[in-house]
């Protein structure tokens, strides 16, 4: 296929790194990036931890200068969202009323952060996923004594220690049985407990949340399947995310949990996805997966660019996340399964410093590292090795 031009929906880290792979790779073709927020290409971790906390300056959460983007030679449309896609002449249509056709298109349009029944219509309610988010809970907490952050996972965790810092009363709940129970294990989320313990989170773990209270148009508090309903000011709502797919509806395109692609992150002739959106056919696992981490966003970004300009190669990662809560780096390489056999094979747990090894069925799947960057690094080839000596599959 002639590639003369490539359309980038997207203005994410996944889709400014594929524009950057495509010039490093030598394509001198013409490049458009679609974007919904009004801003340049920024770094999302930062939002929950240094902008939140109000450490860094907004401006220092962004990817790249001025003079860098204007050198990669691409119009960025700014401001205006994808609302429909005709995938057999890849045109986007665009809420303003623009037509965009490309030779390439790549969907980058990542997640939306989930909501709760009665959300939109109280004020001190927050989500957590965009630059604008992160201002505005900001804003909020510097004029608030108590937080009720919902969802125990990594962002609620982080935004929970970041609050902390911002000395309010901060209660963390949802419904399994510590923080980030689901991504690291009751082993390790034990250990996380203790340390939001130790620093002041009041933990209201393993019920569900039935709704919102409030008084005069504001949240007053947040109320549990127990009946109990925890005081708020200010109330974080961190339980997950959707992929932005909606726009691809009656476009032909496969959607099931994010775009649906082949081995080498392509949905249709032409067509790739990439970033958290994409959910994309792991040849050594032998099953879809769509994961959603800023590592992953670089990784596939340049697979997918390489893919367009013809050199055919699967993506096959190793996944990795980290988080930073309080004077803890977790960083996590492989996947972690909840039925893992979990030992720990460096370091102490008591000391908060140590790595710990995930296995299933005797093949290790995943390592995590407590404050050990150098040996969770190490760790991370028998992940590789296991991982590699899996017979791939042909999808």
């Amino acid at each position: 296929m002639s590639t003369q031009n490539i359309l980038v929906v997207g203005a994410s880290a996944a889709g400014l790194t594929t524009v950057e792979a495509l010039r490093r790779k030598g394509y001198t073709g013409a490049v458009t990036v679609l974007g919904e927020e009004p801003h340049a290409p920024y770094d999302r971790p930062p939002l929950s931890k240094q902008v939140l906390s109000g450490d860094w300056e907004p401006d220092r959460a962004t990817l790249r200068t001025q003079d860098f983007l204007a050198g990669l030679d691409a119009e960025f449309v700014l401001g205006d969202r994808a609302v429909a896609l005709d995938a057999a002449t890849r045109t986007v249509h665009t809420r303003s009323g623009r037509e965009l056709r490309a030779d390439a298109l790549v969907i980058a349009t990542g997640v939306r952060a989930r909501t709760l029944p009665g959300h939109d219509g109280l004020a001190g309610v927050h989500v957590l996923r965009t630059l604008d988010d992160s201002l505005a809970l900001r804003a909020d907490l510097l004029s608030a004594s108590r937080l009720v952050v919902v969802g125990e996972g990594v962002l609620g965790s982080e935004i929970a220690a970041t609050a902390r810092k911002l000395d309010l009363h901060v209660t963390l709940t949802g419904p399994l049985a510590a923080p980030m129970a689901l991504q690291v294990g009751p082993l390790v989320s034990g250990v996380l407990a203790e340390l939001h313990t130790d620093q002041g989170v009041r933990l209201r773990l393993g019920t569900g949340v039935t709704g919102l209270t409030g008084a005069r148009g504001r949240v007053t508090g947040v109320e549990l399947a127990t009946g109990e309903v925890l005081p708020a000011d200010v109330v974080v709502v961190a339980i997950g995310a959707t992929p932005v797919t909606d726009w691809l509806v009656d476009s032909g395109l496969e959607l099931d949990n994010g775009v649906v692609c082949d081995a080498w992150c392509r949905a249709a002739e032409g067509i790739y996805a990439v970033g958290d959106v994409a959910r994309f056919h792991h040849r050594h696992l032998g099953r879809l997966v769509r994961l959603e981490n800023r590592t992953n966003a670089t990784e596939q970004a340049i697979a997918v660019a390489a893919n367009i300009l013809g050199e055919k190669l699967p993506y096959l990662p190793v996944p990795y996340f980290w988080t930073d809560q309080y004077d803890a780096r977790i960083q996590v390489h492989g996947f972690l399964p909840a039925d893992a056999e979990v030992d720990v094979v460096e370091g102490d747990l008591t000391a908060r410093r140590f790595v710990a090894r995930y296995r299933t069925d005797g093949r290790v799947t995943g390592v995590l590292g407590w404050n050990m960057p150098k040996q969770t690094r190490l760790r991370r080839q028998e992940v590789l090795d296991a991982l590699h000596s899996t017979p791939a599959s042909t999808h």
